[in-house]
């Protein structure tokens, strides 16, 4: 099995797997700044909610490397001004939030990592940059085995001989390097329970027909790409076992909002009474957030519609809408799949139960 590594930080620089390459040409962008790191996720470059929240906690250590290069020398020597020094990194913070607005765990890392700095504002510069460079490397290491746990927990709920449909992606690319909703297809790929994977092209930017493809052929997984409007044919002759996909963020009462697409899908699992399943690490459920309404949804750029690759394929006039994600109610999710515990037909009180250590 191949190793997929999205995210790599070595020298005290982060290295980002450009995904927009994908699956032609597999090749690193070097970021030696955080705000390198900000259009990394702007662009994406790096995309997926937990990879842009792992991605942004390395954006705050650049952050702090390049403070001392650039600031220090203004400063007493052999300490940090407390004052400017969290200004500057609130500034860093608030930029590197601005890049994506929907994903929560991009908030999740970067508050992480400020709540870090806030306790280490009168640290040598040494204390510091070991401290935070040590701090983003946990984030990364906990990502890759809180998505171990949610496959393996998610694995449970398959039955033998299954065959899984997936929207998006939100694999080993999507996080620091094992993923959510193909962690659960991993998992059950290698207990042998299943058949045949079917992966949405994901329009516009075809992150299922160039990213959840690639990976899974990189793994010997079955897999057969589907356009996006062939999923209710699919699923109406009985030929999906359940629906999986991941997560950019989660509402307090259970609604999710997923790239643009999911929404149908659960629709049309519900209407034909096959499960629809949720996977996402407990850093992308959003309690201040209390319904779906509340959830801001990116709009981008109408020319990722308008145009495949560098192709325009309308009359030259013509407008588009781009949501880049929808939200699914919560009473259309059968389970959301944790990396604590399964939570079937989740609710507010189940999801804060969660968080409270009583599921």
């Amino acid at each position: 099995m191949e190793e997929i590594r999205p995210i790599i930080w070595e020298g005290g620089m982060l290295k980002l797997l450009d995904q927009r390459l994908l699956p032609h040409q597999e090749r690193y962008i070097i970021c030696s700044t955080p705000g390198q790191v900000r259009e990394c996720i702007r662009e994406m470059v790096v995309r997926g909610a937990p990879a842009i929240g792992v991605s942004a906690a390395f954006g705050i250590v650049l952050a702090a490397q390049n403070y001392f290069a650039q600031e220090l020398a203004t400063l007493e020597k052999g300490s940090v001004a407390r004052e400017h020094f969290f200004e500057y990194f609130k500034k860093i913070g608030s930029e590197l939030i601005r890049s994506r607005p929907t994903a929560v765990n991009l908030f999740w890392g970067v508050e992480r990592m400020l709540k870090k700095v806030s306790g280490l504002g009168n640290s040598s510069e040494q204390v510091l940059l070991r401290e935070l460079e040590q701090e983003a490397l946990a984030i990364y290491f906990e990502d890759i085995e809180t998505n171990k746990s949610i496959g393996a927990k998610g694995a449970e709920l398959i039955p033998e001989d299954s065959t899984l449909l997936t929207h998006c992606n939100a694999g080993a690319l999507a996080t620091a390097g094992y993923g959510t909703a193909l962690g659960i297809i991993r998992s059950a790929f290698e207990q042998g329970k299943l058949r045949n994977v079917l992966a949405d092209e994901t329009r516009p930017l075809l992150q299922g027909a160039r990213l959840t493809c690639w990976e899974l052929q990189k793994e010997g997984i079955p897999v057969q790409l589907i356009a996006d409007g062939a999923a209710g044919h699919f699923i109406s002759r009985g030929e999906v076992t359940a629906v999986i996909t991941g997560a950019d963020r989660i509402a307090a009462n259970g609604d999710t909002a997923n790239k643009i697409g999911t929404y149908p899908l659960a629709l049309l699992a519900k209407e034909h009474q096959i499960p629809f399943y949720i996977a996402a690490p407990l850093s992308t459920v959003d309690l201040s957030t209390p319904t779906g309404m509340g959830i801001v949804i990116e709009e981008r750029e109408e020319t990722e519609v308008l145009y495949v690759g560098e192709q325009q394929i309308t009359p030259p006039a013509a407008r588009a809408r781009n949501p880049a994600f929808d939200v699914t109610p919560a009473h259309l999710v059968t389970a959301l799949v944790t990396e604590k515990a399964v939570v079937c037909s989740p609710d507010e009180s189940k999801i804060r139960q969660l968080f409270e250590g009583e599921v």
